[in-house]
Parts: structure tokens; sequence; C-alpha cells
């Protein structure tokens, strides 16, 4: 039987490949970041280039084969649908809904149309930017008519003809509508304005010769949507049930084996012969779900030296799995997963927010999506703005005592029989201290806006 040394070093080892772990994780992301950033330069150039030159140069450039090559340019995202319903057809149907609405319901609905909305300008601006040949001019493409369909057929284009065609029309758009600007109405202007209507009609023209049957899916592609659908359905599947799921057309080509070779390559989290996925549809809107995840399970507060603290909690193997599913989403924080539970339950994993900056950048992002925390995060917000340029003020220090209290009311204001006296706090005073804010005097001092987004 080990003696308690022997634990004690075990223990140690497994605390440096835990730090050895997170560091790798966070390694691969800035490695991803770096590598897109090389491949937009290496592909930035004065002239438009077919896939089989850009192929080339990033051979040159990066130093790869040209199999990796054709893999880091082929990153066009999937289709956004939900419920196997597009977004367009799907916010069409909820404005249907809306008008048979009142009051809060008719809000709310609105709020999440809106929402649906900025999730969607968000896909189609990834997937423009995904296309290396067209992103230099994602400002005119903007001004176009296009959907989703029609950047897959720009992503479809191989070519450089039909390339060139397409940002040749985008160039002549762009051209008139800079010479239109602040020219008064006449005779040039309407020149101007046919020369745009002409380069919108050739923009349209020149995607139609893509044929839609092009961006029918391959049998590959179906298969691993099948495996995606599967995955995010039923957290916690195994290889060999999703493989007695297929249709009889996926299922005779592929195995348990096959499908367990394509989930590494899909990024599904795999435990112990489990495997997990946060859905497509919530990664879109990542902010909103991460707002709703610390209203229910979360937490936003500061110690006693007035450190800003944030953080995601989850129990279990399916817990574990899910917050590296959100860092990976979020794009930053740091994990302490199977930590012990004080009641020595089941393992606790985190999602936590140090610094400054991290905690601005989650906050400002979250902060129209959160119900029950807003509070709390105006407070950080407030106080991190504070710490940064406002230290040497004469009401500095008051007010971050009282941005302390507020913070425990927040925090414990439904805790009945809570101990106010203890933290010197009067309940008296707390509208006094909450009026007492002050982001509008910050915003007087540097004569801008508050840096609040609209809830």
């Amino acid at each position: 039987m080990p003696t308690a040394e022997q634990y004690d070093k075990i223990s140690e080892k497994a605390k440096e490949l835990a730090a050895l772990q997170r560091r790798e994780e966070e390694v691969k992301e800035e490695v991803n970041r770096d590598t897109d950033t090389e491949i937009f330069k290496a592909l930035y150039s004065d002239f438009v280039m077919s896939e089989y030159d850009e192929i080339n140069t990033l051979c040159d450039v990066l130093k790869i084969n040209a199999t990796k090559a054709r893999k880091l340019l082929d990153r066009f995202p999937q289709e956004y649908t939900v419920e196997e319903k597009n977004i367009p057809d799907l916010i069409k149907q909820m404005r249907m809904s809306r008008r048979k609405l009142k009051g809060d319901n008719r809000e709310n609905m609105a709020k999440a149309i809106d929402t649906m909305i900025d999730a969607y300008s968000d896909h189609l601006s990834k997937c423009i930017d995904s296309i290396y040949w067209i992103a230099p001019y994602k400002n005119p493409l903007l001004k176009m008519r296009f959907n989703e369909k029609d950047l897959q057929k720009l992503h479809k284009m191989k070519s450089s003809e039909q390339r060139r065609e397409v940002v040749d029309s985008l160039c002549k758009y762009w051209e008139a509508e800079i010479s239109q600007k602040g020219m008064v109405y006449g005779k040039n202007y309407a020149l101007l304005s046919k020369e745009m209507s002409i380069a919108k009609r050739a923009f349209r023209e020149t995607i139609k010769k893509v044929s839609n049957q092009s961006l029918a899916k391959s049998k590959k592609e179906k298969q691993r949507d099948f495996i995606l659908k599967a995955v995010c359905e039923n957290h916690g599947i195994g290889a060999r049930l999703i493989h007695d799921m297929m249709p009889n057309e996926l299922h005779k080509a592929s195995s348990p084996k096959v499908i367990t070779n394509e989930i590494k390559k899909l990024g599904i989290v795999s435990i112990d012969g489990s495997f997990y996925k946060i859905p497509d549809e919530i990664k879109k809107n990542i902010w909103a779900y991460t707002a709703a995840f610390i209203d229910s399970d979360g937490y936003i507060t500061l110690d006693r030296k007035m450190n800003p603290r944030v953080g995601l909690v989850a129990t279990g193997e399916r817990g574990k799995a899910f917050m590296q599913e959100m860092h990976k989403s979020i794009g930053f924080g740091r994990m302490h997963l199977d930590q012990k539970s004080p009641q020595d339950t089941r393992l606790i994993n985190r999602l936590n927010f140090y610094s400054q900056g991290d905690v601005v950048n989650l906050l400002s992002k979250c902060l129209p999506h959160f119900r029950l925390k807003k509070g709390n995060a105006k407070l950080l917000l407030e106080l991190i703005r504070m710490k940064k340029s406002y230290k040497k003020t004469d009401w500095y220090k008051s007010r971050c005592d009282e941005i302390f209290k507020l913070m425990k009311w927040e925090n414990h204001k439904d805790h009945v029989g809570f101990d106010w006296a203890k933290e010197n706090i009067n309940l008296d005073d707390i509208q006094k201290y909450t009026d007492n804010c002050k982001m509008s005097v910050m915003d007087s001092m540097e004569q801008i806006g508050t840096i609040y987004p609209t809830a």
C-alpha cells in the first residue's frame, strides 16, 4: 500500500500535468489565431489568385504540404440552421407570431428576434472572413444583395477568372460610391448611381454562374453532420450507439472506429468514450448563452482587496466537457478541472476570469443579456474603470467601499437572515450608494459616452 509521501508526490505530479495541459490548450489557441493572421498576410496581394495559386503560396510561406494548405483554406462555417430551418425563414415565422402577442410577451419576442438577427449577422461576417480572397473587399460586398447560399457559391469559386469577375464588380461599385460622396444631386450623381446598379447586377450574374448542384453535400459531409447532430442532442453518447442510429445509407459506409476518427476531426470533446459538444446554434451567440449560464450557475463578485472575480461552475464529467467547450467558444479565461468539492460529492469544474481585460471583455458583451446579475456586472465595470484611471481622485476610496457593500447586497439580498451588520452595511444606504454611481462623472471627465452596451 502506498505511503502518505507517495500520495503527496502523485498529487504534485498530477497538478503539474494539469498545468501543462492548460498551457498546451492556451498555446493551441494562440497558434490558431496566429495561423489565421499568417494566412491572410500570405494571400494578401495586388492580384486575385486561383485556389491552386493560393495553395502553392501557403506551401512556400508556411513551409507546409499541399494537403495541410488545402485544409487551412477550407474553413467556411457550417450552414446556420435551427431545427433544420434557415434563419431568414425562422425570423419571418417569429415576426408573424409576434403580431398575435401583446405586452411583455411581445417585447420578449422582439428581443429574441433582435438576438437572432445579431447572431446571424455575426455568422455571415465569419463566412466572409473565411473566404480569404474576398475578405479585403468586405466593405462593398456588404452593400450587395446576397444570402448564405451566395457566400457558399463564392467559397466554391476556384478559378481566378471567376474570382476576378466578382472583385471587378465590387471595385466598380466601391469607386462609384466613393466618387458619389459629398456630390450634389445632378447628372453626374445619377450616372454614378447607374454605374453602381450595373455593378450590382454584374455581381448577381457572376453568382448565378455557379450552379446550386455544386453545393450539394457529399456522403462524407452528411456523415459528419449526422455525428454532430447526434452528439449535440444526446450528451454522453458513444460511437457504437451513433453507428446504430445512422440511416442505412450512412450505416453501411461507417463503423464505430470510423466515427471515433471523425469525432477527433470535428472538435468534439471525448471523455472515457462519451462524447459532448455545445450545439452550433448556441455558439452563434455565445455571449447570450454565457450570460444565462452566469445568471444560473456562475458568479460575479470581488474579494476584499477589490480584485474582480467572474466564473462559471459545473460538476461531474458532463460539466467538465461543458467547461472545455465553453472555454474554446469564448476564447479566453482559465480552467480549473476536477477540483474536490467541500461536501465530498461530484468533482467541480470551473472556468474563471481573473485579469481586468478579460473581465471587461466578457461582461461588456454579456451585459445586454443578463437577467439576474446585471447589477453585479455594472458594479465590476465601474470598479475596473476607476482602478485604471481614477485612483488619485478624492472619491476613489470611498466609492470602492460603496461598491464592495453594493456587491455584497447584490449577492445576498435574497438570503434571509444574512448578517448585514457584520459587513457594516446599513440597508437604508443602499439606494444612496446606487445613485452615487461614478460612470457619468468619468464620462464627463473623458467627454465620452457611457461604456455600457444598449440593453
